[in-house]
């Protein structure tokens, strides 16, 4: 289980850097709309990162990022989510409130598996709306990554 995770956050981290790429290629021409995406996929995984080891987050889930951070904040979240991988139990139970303040709880593999899966969800999003703008957008299925 460990070596799946390792391979889908390298996976997320090979399409977060080329899109942060994308972002600056692109310069002024990336639509507002991507933009607040790709800051919610960076802050989403930073939170759920936060929640894992017991910590207050620095960043609210929707909150707008400096275009100068967004590498340093991924490489942060990459790295804390490594330490996650060799570090904690899979099948432990987490405690958490969501942003509205609710309590849930989720296994850890739950919640490793929602932070790829959300950053997929929303990288689908952002190349739509690149296509829409008229702007290339990224090629990020996994599929593409393992060839």
């Amino acid at each position: 289980m460990k070596s799946l995770f390792s391979e889908l956050f390298s996976y997320n981290d090979d399409c977060n850097k080329r899109l942060i790429a994308a972002f600056r290629l692109a310069g002024d021409k990336v639509p507002e709309k991507s933009r607040r995406l790709f800051d919610h996929i960076l802050t989403a995984h930073h939170i759920w990162n936060a929640r894992l080891n017991g910590q207050a987050p620095k960043y609210r889930v929707w909150e707008e990022l400096s275009p100068d951070i967004l590498e340093e904040l991924h490489e942060e979240n990459q790295e804390l989510s490594r330490k996650i991988l060799e570090e904690k139990d899979f099948s432990e139970i987490i405690d958490y409130k969501n942003s509205k303040g609710v309590p849930f709880h989720n296994s850890i593999r739950n919640i490793l598996f929602h932070v790829i899966n959300h950053a997929t969800y929303h990288r689908g999003q952002i190349a739509m709306d690149f296509r829409e703008s008229g702007l290339e957008p990224l090629v990020t299925d996994y599929i593409y990554y393992r060839r």
